[in-house]
């Protein structure tokens, strides 16, 4: 039983569930969750942890860096949805309880015998390995405790673990799954390790710097960190680079809750608590996005950006702006807390004094300024950008530039709300060339990425959330396709699997289809390791001899197809 995972999450009285408030802590249940003795649960991921444009939904529980391991439903209930998908939570299920909470377990390996019989006839019905439904209550009912599924690693790049989320079924937002009383053991307090002071309007400074300002700092006897004096004037604000550690993990962690306090008086707190997907873009206000782009280094801000909409914060008059003036003293207290109560602490000194601001930001003036609120549009050498309005926070002016034959829209240090869209004037190619060419990004090392790209008669268009370079490729190579794990006319009879290995190197793989003897078979694709699989017990083989076909279509359309024979015994 060492081998195997138990998440035996019990959610209490379905009765007293479903008379709570899911979004206020007092109400949410404690007392009925189990877990098995010999298998401690350990975390890798917290909920409400800062990723790449979006809060983690839920918790990361790890598997011992095994895949197959039982997963067992939290409670009793019925699979409301499923989904399977190369990237995002892989395969996933949904399980809807009578109490008004959703659980979902995401990056399966595989379903239960159940389950995955009913969702196979789904997809050979589909033609497809990526699919969604959504079983009514009777279709999939489920037993608290049942073995739903075996972990896994499914969905793009990740390792091997169980993502766990609770929501809320009515308005689908998820909730910090801590609240209902999983035991995990966490004995450490936060680490701190960056502080930065921002100058927040045109007469702020700290220490004479107008700029991002990273300050240093001490640790005193008790544990604590203390900020050397600094001398400010004006609108002012502070941001930590901060994480968590729990105990039996190495992984850093986010942090349950960020506070602020000026001369003793709470003027900032972000929680961990719950949030709504819509709102999660906002994660590029709440961090420092032009350090993380540049760094790599999340900085959380202890202000509130006037764009902000995140529901996160604590309600406070001041939003966590300080406003230092000349000759008065701060006490600035930041206090970092993970979910068990663990705390540390940086304080930092203020002396306010009028100086001259001796480091100036001064922002770089071009010819296209955006305005936020308007439609903005601009071209240069038959290339277009145009944002609608709202794409961006803030107004500002953008670093448009062209040469040779690459587009420069702006640095990609300044995040986007929305989409805008990038246009190429192609009237120049002829349409053999048009057939063969895209839009493709170019990232800092000089990596390109193909970019949906879609075609009209004389301009080729994409729709982006990206700044920085861009440019226009020619893919004229067909993907490669090859046999993994057997030869051409082969004795496969004792095979379980049969595996193909496809890749492209230029504008990527768009689509494949699999069949044997004519008809479409269900190939699991693995894009970690570019392998694609199929599973012999999908089908009953009345005949010896049968053929493979395997296509694979990049994204302008280039095509392979590999054919091989293989036998297997009735």
């Amino acid at each position: 039983m060492k081998n195997i995972l138990f998440l035996f999450i019990v959610l209490c009285s379905f009765v007293a569930l479903g008379q709570g408030n899911a979004t206020t802590n007092s109400n949410y249940p404690t007392s009925y969750f189990q877990t098995p003795l010999d298998i401690p649960l350990i975390l890798s991921g917290t909920f409400g942890e800062l990723r790449s444009n979006h809060f983690h939904a839920g918790l990361d529980f790890k598997t011992q860096q095994k895949e197959g391991l039982n997963v067992l439903a939290a409670a009793k209930g019925y699979v409301s949805r499923i989904k399977i998908s190369h990237w995002g939570y892989g395969k996933a299920i949904y399980i809807t309880h009578p109490n008004g909470y959703t659980t979902v377990y995401a990056h399966l390996q595989k379903f239960n015998n159940r389950i995955e019989t009913f969702i196979k006839k789904k997809q050979y019905k589909k033609e497809s390995f990526e699919i969604q439904v959504f079983p009514s209550s009777k279709v999939l009912p489920i037993s608290k405790g049942e073995i739903i599924a075996f972990s896994g690693s499914t969905g793009g790049f990740v390792g091997p673990h169980l993502h766990f989320e609770i929501r809320d079924t009515k308005s689908e937002k998820p909730i910090n799954p801590m609240f209902f009383g999983i035991p995990i053991n966490d004995s450490k307090k936060p680490r701190i390790n960056t502080l930065i002071g921002y100058s927040l309007d045109k007469n702020s400074q700290i220490n004479g710097i107008a700029k991002p300002t990273k300050l240093s700092y001490i640790r005193l006897k008790n544990g604590e960190f203390l900020a050397h004096k600094i001398k400010a004037f004006g609108k002012i604000g502070f941001g930590i680079n901060a994480y968590d550690q729990l105990d039996g993990a190495y992984n850093k962690n986010g942090l349950y809750n960020l506070s602020m306090f000026v001369n003793g008086e709470k003027t900032h707190e972000f929680k961990a608590s719950t949030f709504s997907f819509y709102e999660s873009k906002y994660i590029n206000l709440l961090i420092d996005y032009e350090r993380f782009e540049n760094l790599g280094q999340r900085i959380q801000k202890c202000f509130i950006e006037p764009s902000n909409k995140l529901s996160l914060y604590s309600k406070s008059l001041t939003k966590g702006y300080i406003t230092v003036e000349d000759k008065l003293t701060y006490k600035v207290e930041i206090v970092a807390k993970d979910f068990e109560g663990n705390t540390q602490k940086i304080t930092i000194p203020i002396e306010g004094k009028k100086d001259s601001i001796l480091v100036k930001n001064t922002p770089k003036i071009t010819p296209y300024k955006i305005n936020k609120t308007q439609f903005n549009k601009f071209t240069k050498e038959g290339i277009t950008v145009a944002f609608p309005k709202n794409t961006f926070y803030n107004d500002f002016y953008l670093d448009f530039k062209v040469k040779n034959s690459i587009v420069q829209v702006h640095p990609s240090s300044v995040p986007l709300h929305k989409r805008y869209t990038l246009t190429f004037n192609v009237s120049n190619y002829s349409e053999k060339e048009k057939k063969q060419l895209y839009i493709a990004s170019i990232n800092k090392k000089g990596k390109t990425s193909y970019e949906k790209t879609v075609k009209k008669e004389v301009t080729f268009y994409t729709s982006t959330k990206k700044l920085g370079k861009f440019t226009l490729l020619t893919d004229s190579i067909k993907p490669k396709v090859s046999l993994q794990n057997f030869k051409n006319n082969q004795w496969l009879t004792h095979y379980k699997t049969l595996k193909v290995k496809i890749s492209d190197n230029e504008s990527g793989i768009k689509s494949y289809r699999g069949e044997i003897d004519g008809a479409w078979i269900l190939l699991e694709y693995n894009v970690k390791k570019g392998i694609l699989t199929y599973n012999f017990s999908d089908k009953t083989f009345t005949t010896a001899k049968h053929i493979l076909k395997v296509t694979v279509t990049d994204n302008v359309g280039n095509t392979k197809t590999i054919n091989a024979a293989f036998f297997r015994k009735k």
